[in-house]
């Protein structure tokens, strides 16, 4: 007869009675299922006479059985005596639970065995304790190897387990991104880790992507082991927003690390939620090169003649004047030659073309397509200062950078500004690693580039084209990775998505978006049911390399509690503590 989970914390819930590394383990559950939910963190305890083993694994469903099919159909409980029933019920109806093993910890030769000394292996383990002390080293989970025995018996993880796999919050760069489901432990990501190799947070429409991604780059600038560059294309992140769910306000972090983060408006004047930024963003025509128009070919509509072209004109002018020169030329522009016939002007892009060996009307149709690029207001001849390389100085100098684009909000101006900074940032980290490497001088510090609509610059027919796909691919070496934000993620080019480290998914209700998700990584199968049955809100999957298990949680909110928890301090004093602080009673 099943029993509920009682105050002991490490009350057994069941045992193995079957299963294999590939299908999972069988748990015979002997408590009542209502206390179990899928995605439930569990371990296994693995005791023989020689020596013990924890497993861990999580739950990823559950399953009625019977000793007999005619114990299910019938309903006992209306043909006997209720005691007699449920005695009958127990004996014959189960519950099994199957558990995806992840992780496996040796615990040493057994001193003890069924709660008795053990004098055989007392003394062995007395070697292989000394062994690791002397080493200044405790044993470390590993990959699931082998399976545990059977009847070996099942439990809940406790706090200590869940500090033992992912770390003690209070160790320096364990970051507590959310909480187990069942029981409430926290449950950390390592900072040092999540920054070395590219990530994802994931997640459809509403289900708080961004409340995440503020939580996770808060950490990130706590910690202040590296730098964070957020084109915030909604102007979501710097300052203070408005909650469209409750209306309520959301805490900016410019409010929070005023002596860390500056806010960079995108042109002249721009104004941010109607404040003023730290300073604004212009671009010089001489920053704009070819592979900046190449990676407009979708949005504008270019031919197939473009790189002809553009490359014509480089040959003509340089990389620096090709554009400021292309954009004064005039289409249509004619005078009369000495003979009365109407002829390009000096001034036209025909006669350029004809000097240049071009098609005239390939060149005059790429100079009418890219007046939307000559038009933008933030592109200058000559701006008042060099502000990307203020922003480069900045992300140097261990600051955070928050580029938010205002008023310029359309797929033009995100894929141009996007591409073009990072494609500068690009150049001067590996310029900065290869003298690094070569000279012994100051390492470079690392940085995160926080990229929103992630589907509009890395899918299939834009990776190639644009810097972040390198960045995805090979910049890790180069301190460079990023960190990607988008609701749907199967349209983000495979190989990028094969790159992402650690991934962060709420609910995502498209098979696609599962299977992107989840892409590359073992158990995959067992786990798109665990992504597809998240709650909308506040539950997230920690995935791949940056974290030692998969595992559901419960994310933290993005409230006062937080910001006190992570400052250290109240995020918001009562007015008579300051009074008093000041003197007055």
């Amino acid at each position: 007869m099943t029993q509920g989970i009682s105050k002991d914390k490490d009350r057994k819930i069941g045992y193995v009675v079957g299963g294999s590394l590939r299908s999972g383990l069988q748990i015979r559950l002997e408590v009542q299922p209502q206390e179990i939910q899928e995605g439930g963190f569990v371990v296994v305890e693995t005791e023989t006479e020689q020596n013990s083993w924890h497993f861990y694994g999580l739950i990823t469903d559950l399953q009625l059985g019977s000793t007999d099919p005619r114990f299910a159909d019938e309903q006992t409980e209306a043909r006997f005596p209720s005691g007699l029933a449920s005695l009958l019920q127990g004996q014959t109806l189960f519950t099994n639970l199957e558990v995806l093993p992840a992780l496996m910890l040796e615990r040493g030769p057994n001193a003890e065995f069924q709660g008795k000394p053990n004098p055989i292996y007392q003394e062995a383990y007395t070697r292989w304790r000394a062994a690791l002390d002397e080493a200044g080293e405790e044993p470390r989970p590993m990959p699931v190897k082998t399976v545990p025995v059977h009847h070996a018996s099942v439990r809940l993880a406790q706090a200590g387990d869940v500090a033992e796999i992912f770390g003690k919050p209070e160790q320096p760069g364990n970051f507590v991104v959310g909480y187990t489901r069942e029981q409430d432990h926290p449950v950390c990501i390592d900072l040092d880790k999540f920054v070395q190799r590219s990530s994802g947070i994931f997640g459809a429409t509403g289900t708080g992507k961004s409340f995440l991604t503020r939580i996770i780059l808060s950490g990130l600038i706590q910690y202040n082991k590296s730098s964070v560059l957020v084109f915030d294309m909604h102007n979501e992140y710097g300052f203070d927003d408005t909650s469209s769910d409750t209306g309520g306000r959301v805490i900016g972090l410019r409010t929070k690390f005023p002596a860390r983060v500056r806010v960079v408006g995108l042109g002249r004047g721009a104004s941010i939620r109607g404040k003023a930024p730290d300073f604004n963003l212009e671009l010089a025509e001489k920053d704009i090169q070819p592979a900046d128009i190449d990676m407009l070919t979708r949005e504008l509509n270019l031919k197939e003649t473009t790189p002809t072209t553009l490359d014509a004109l480089v040959m003509s002018f340089g990389r620096e004047n090709w554009f400021h020169e292309f954009k004064q030329m005039k289409i249509g522009s004619v005078i009369e030659n000495e003979e009365g016939k109407k002829v390009p002007a000096p001034d036209s892009v025909a006669y350029w073309a004809n000097q240049a060996g071009v098609h005239p009307a390939a060149a005059e149709g790429l100079r009418s397509k890219l007046n939307r690029v000559f038009n933008l207001p933030y592109i200058q001849e000559n701006p008042a200062a060099d502000s990307l390389a203020e922003i480069i100085k900045a992300l140097e100098a261990g600051q955070h950078v928050v580029l938010s684009f205002g008023e310029h909000e359309t797929d033009l101006d995100y894929l141009l500004v996007t591409n073009l900074l990072s494609r500068r940032i690009r150049a001067e980290w590996e310029k900065r690693t290869n003298h690094y490497r070569s000279h012994g001088s100051q390492e470079p510090r690392p940085l995160v580039i926080v990229v929103e609509e992630a589907h509009k610059l890395l899918n299939r027919e834009m990776a190639s084209q644009t810097t972040f796909s390198t960045i995805a691919r090979e910049l890790r070496k180069y301190y460079v990775t990023l960190l990607i934000i988008d609701q749907r993620p199967s349209q983000i080019y495979d190989e990028v998505m094969s790159q992402l480290g650690t991934r962060v998914s709420g609910w995502l209700g498209d098979d696609a978006d599962i299977h992107a998700v989840l892409s590359g990584l073992a158990g995959r199968d067992a786990l798109r049911g665990m992504l597809a049955h998240l709650q909308p809100k506040e539950e997230v999957l920690l995935l791949g390399w940056g974290v030692p298990m998969p595992i559901p949680v419960r994310s933290r909110r993005y409230d006062d509690r937080f910001w006190e928890e992570l400052l250290g301090r109240s995020a918001k004093r009562r007015t008579d503590q300051i009074l008093g602080e000041l003197g007055f009673d």
